[in-house]
Formats: structure tokens, C-alpha cells, sequence
């Protein structure tokens, strides 16, 4: 799945199980991508990957930056 855009959503948080998450950083056709790949609790196949392009990830660091006072 790749990142369009950032919708906030107040949401109620619940608590997620920890999970092995990776990440890696592809360039396909000219375009830069970050990508994070979490996996199920036996590991195996990545269960979501979730990718930005260069304009989505600058939003989400001023989004990190803003919530979190960084």
C-alpha cells in the first residue's frame, strides 16, 4: 500500500501486540520509497507493507516533529 495522503483521525488507542517490523529503502523508476514491513507473530511473509515517496515522508516528519515536540 503506498501513502497518498495524511488524514488525521481521533481515534481511541488500543494497544497492538509488538511485532517484528523492518524497513528498507527502494528506488524504482527515478522515485525514492520507504518501506515498512510488519510480520505476523511466526514471522514469515510481511503481513502489511506500507510505502512514501519523498513528499509523504516530509510530511510525516513534520507530523512526528509536531506531535511529539522533537
Amino acid at each position: 500500500m503506498r501513502v497518498e495522503s495524511w488524514e488525521h483521525e481521533n481515534v481511541a488507542f488500543r494497544p497492538q501486540d509488538v511485532r517484528e517490523t523492518t524497513w528498507s529503502v527502494d528506488h524504482v523508476g527515478g522515485e525514492t520509497y520507504f518501506t515498512i514491513r510488519t510480520y505476523g507473530p511466526n514471522g514469515g511473509s510481511a503481513k502489511q507493507i506500507v510505502q512514501f515517496d519523498r513528499g509523504r515522508a516530509i510530511e510525516l516528519v513534520k507530523i512526528l516533529k509536531r506531535e511529539f515536540s522533537l
